[in-house]
């Protein structure tokens, strides 16, 4: 790529990994040098937090702030409602009215660890798109935007053509998405001169028709930068585990879990993610990224500690960190003390082999490294070896908090929610 950003924000974007693409790059960075630009991210509340998945974003909008831009948050009201399909292979099931503004309150909690919202005169906002999508009348929106987009343009969006090439349902409901998505660019450009949307790259279809929007209507210039979409070394989608979805809000998952969760990324990550969603100098993030083996491992911990320190705060962080040398230091740590993990009730059925719960709780990234631990005599239940690869833990067997150890350091209280 020759493009060479004379912005901060642009060499930042570049320099740490989130740029994928970009419309008028050239032109962008000339107005993030000589102007604050109000920029915004879309999320929508089909939960009640976030997951790590959408940490890229949250990170975006924290680096637009530190360089003197004003982020705009804007939570999905109204599109929840309808459901994004952009690569997605099913349509999503509608929530109602009443969950969508009982999980828009509990995402907000998460911003404000990485954004401020109360001084300087780039501060934060958060909207909610639902202040302008309920207001709008279905034929007036006909005849205002209807013109604007054409059926042949929007089936030509890589979203929409792979639900259609698998003969896998997309209904009128998800096919107005994109509209609506756009009618968010040209509100938040004509009531906050909003000019740049960002998102992954999946969302390139839909900013570029809110540029578009912008251009017919407001005849404005406006951008769209997407990062990448984040997948593991193993080319697994960032945010889920064999165990479900890594969770930002500390109410959804213990500041020890989400510490773990970053303490066990995979070595060829460690560089990447210290990048991403730390604060680090960049110059740190590449003497850490080079180190091997043992050292590696000092990496993890200082990557774990990073992040949890952002999304929870700097006491959760060191506790965090504080428990996790206890435990995997000491086999006689109290077994109050312990860290809790609850493993999904629909996941077990009525019983689950030992070498997949131990995956399922962190301790091994495979059932194969799982078979191996225990066949090494490393897997250990309420402090009993078991040597046997085809164990299986029964749901009566959780009647208590149940012990499951692998080798002397990790040990966890398992129970079952």
């Amino acid at each position: 790529m020759n493009f060479q950003p004379k912005s901060n924000f642009m060499r930042i974007m570049l320099e740490r990994g989130f740029y994928n693409d970009c419309t008028g790059a050239e032109s962008l960075d000339e107005k993030l040098k000589s102007t604050t630009v109000s920029g915004y991210i879309g999320f929508d509340a089909t939960a009640k937090s976030l997951h790590v998945g959408s940490l890229t974003q949250i990170m975006m909008l924290y680096w637009l702030q530190e360089c003197g831009h004003k982020p705009i948050v804007l939570m999905g009201g109204g599109t929840t409602k309808i459901g994004d399909p952009s690569f997605r292979s099913e349509e999503r099931t509608l929530l109602s009215e009443e969950k969508i503004n009982e999980n828009i309150g509990t995402i907000k909690k998460a911003f404000s660890n990485y954004i401020n919202f109360d001084h300087g005169d780039n501060r934060a906002i958060i909207l909610d798109n639902s202040e302008w999508l309920d207001q709008l009348n279905y034929i007036e929106m006909l005849r205002k935007f209807g013109s604007q987009f054409t059926i042949g343009r929007m089936l030509t969006f890589e979203s929409v053509k792979q639900r259609l090439e698998r003969e896998q349902s997309l209904s009128f409901l998800e096919f107005n998405y994109m509209i609506l998505q756009a009618i968010d660019f040209l509100e938040l450009k004509i009531r906050h001169n909003c000019i740049l949307q960002m998102g992954g790259s999946d969302q390139w279809g839909n900013i570029v028709n809110g540029i578009e929007l912008i251009r017919r209507i407001d005849r404005s210039e406006s951008f769209g930068l997407t990062s990448n979409l984040l997948t593991t070394a193993d080319g697994k989608k960032m945010g889920k585990t064999q165990s479900g979805a890594v969770w930002i809000n500390e109410d959804m998952l213990s500041s020890f879990d989400f510490w773990q969760f970053w303490r066990n990324t995979d070595d060829k990550d460690v560089f990447r993610f210290l990048k991403l969603f730390t604060t680090m100098d960049i110059q740190e993030c590449e003497r850490l990224g080079k180190l091997k083996n043992e050292e590696l491992n000092e990496a993890k911990v200082i990557l774990a500690t990073e992040v949890t320190r952002l999304a929870h705060g700097e006491q959760a962080s060191e506790n965090a960190k504080r428990a996790a040398y206890e435990v995997f230091s000491s086999s006689n740590t109290p077994i109050n003390s312990l860290p809790k993990h609850n493993l999904r009730e629909d996941l077990i059925s009525h019983e689950i082999p030992l070498f997949k719960a131990l995956v399922l709780i962190g301790f091994c990234n495979s059932n194969k490294e799982a078979k191996r631990l225990i066949s090494e005599n490393g897997a250990r239940v309420n402090d009993k070896i078991i040597t046997n690869i085809e164990y299986s833990l029964k749901t009566d067997d959780f009647s208590e908090p149940l012990k499951i150890s692998a080798g002397k350091k990790r040990h966890v209280l398992v129970t079952i929610a």
